[in-house]
């Protein structure tokens, strides 16, 4: 192709288009109507001797070609849009922006309810989604622009992710207040419950993938015992839930079983013997790294979650 006769603005339209699957929506992203982007994409389709879409129900469909242009497209229109962006600027209170979270929920519970308020003082324009995580692959959605941030356990990651640890966060026993075997024991919120106890108790395990062994069945292990599984949940509300309802007990992060004893009538005790504390972190995509917009909400986040830290070390000073 002979790029001198190729209008680059088409470019944008066939990013929006890959982006939304509808010319409605693709116009909407980048100011068009839908019949300029029509045109526009049969112009593309001309350029690039390709379809490039063919129209399933309501939707878009990319054809193979399509789909291979996306992420260069998408990296090749980032690198330009930084380049001519000249000095980063950013203003918080007229900026009208959207940012996808991806975390389980125990942000939903612990850091939502905060940075919707803070948004809402200094940020009214920033829309803010929280989803799940993808099961199996937390980081690949960064890469297709699915999501800005993912909250997570820190991990192995690829040389095209960015990394800023948030909080350590500890592990506690939740059960039901005033649970019977507990109570017999007399054991009080706050003791560890003895280890022969624990694991002869029903456990109710968080697992967004379904698995019936986590972080607490190789700590178990490591000193030579075992543990109950009985049921397994998505969703870390489930699971304190279900624990409210039952004589079964679980492993969840202490912050937010003591944000949530109060209210789900819950106590919350020691384990009695060790288990890791994980470090929590924030991973993003390297193109977002300098963007104002994008680096001024992870250091509203970073701030938010500080408080919950139970341990200061591998965090920044």
């Amino acid at each position: 192709m002979n790029l001198s006769g190729f209008d680059l603005n088409l470019l944008r339209v066939l990013d929006a288009l890959l982006r939304e699957n509808s010319t409605v929506a693709a116009g909407r992203r980048i100011g068009l109507s839908q019949p300029a982007v029509s045109a526009a994409l049969g112009r593309l389709r001309v350029a690039l001797a390709d379809p490039l879409f063919v129209r399933v129900g309501q939707r878009l469909e990319p054809t193979q070609f399509a789909i291979g242009l996306a992420e260069p497209l998408r990296r090749a229109l980032d690198e330009v849009e930084f380049l001519l962006a000249g000095p980063p600027q950013f203003d918080p209170a007229s900026a009208v922006d959207r940012f996808v979270l991806s975390g389980s929920d125990f942000f939903a519970e612990m850091l939502m309810p905060p940075l919707g308020d803070h948004l809402a003082k200094l940020a009214p324009g920033i829309l803010l989604q929280l989803v799940d995580l993808v099961p199996d692959n937390y980081i690949a959605p960064l890469r297709t622009h699915e999501v800005d941030l993912a909250l997570i356990p820190q991990l192995e990651y690829p040389g095209w992710v960015d990394y800023q640890p948030l909080f350590n966060s500890s592990f506690a026993v939740i059960a039901r207040r005033g649970h019977p075997r507990l109570t017999a024991a007399g054991l009080a919120p706050g003791n560890a419950i003895p280890l022969d106890l624990l694991c002869d108790l029903g456990h109710i395990l968080f697992s967004p993938e379904g698995q019936t062994a986590a972080m607490g069945d190789a700590a178990l292990a490591r000193v030579g015992r075992q543990r109950r599984v009985v049921m397994t949940l998505p969703v870390f509300y489930g699971v304190f839930s279900a624990v409210a309802g039952s004589d079964h007990v679980a492993f969840v992060p202490q912050q937010m079983a003591h944000r949530l004893a109060g209210k789900l009538q819950i106590d919350v005790y020691a384990t009695p013997f060790p288990m890791p504390t994980p470090l929590i972190g924030m991973y993003w995509h390297k193109r977002a790294t300098n963007a104002p917009a994008h680096r001024w909400l992870r250091e509203q986040i970073a701030t938010l979650m500080l408080p919950l830290n139970t341990d200061e070390a591998g965090l920044p000073g």
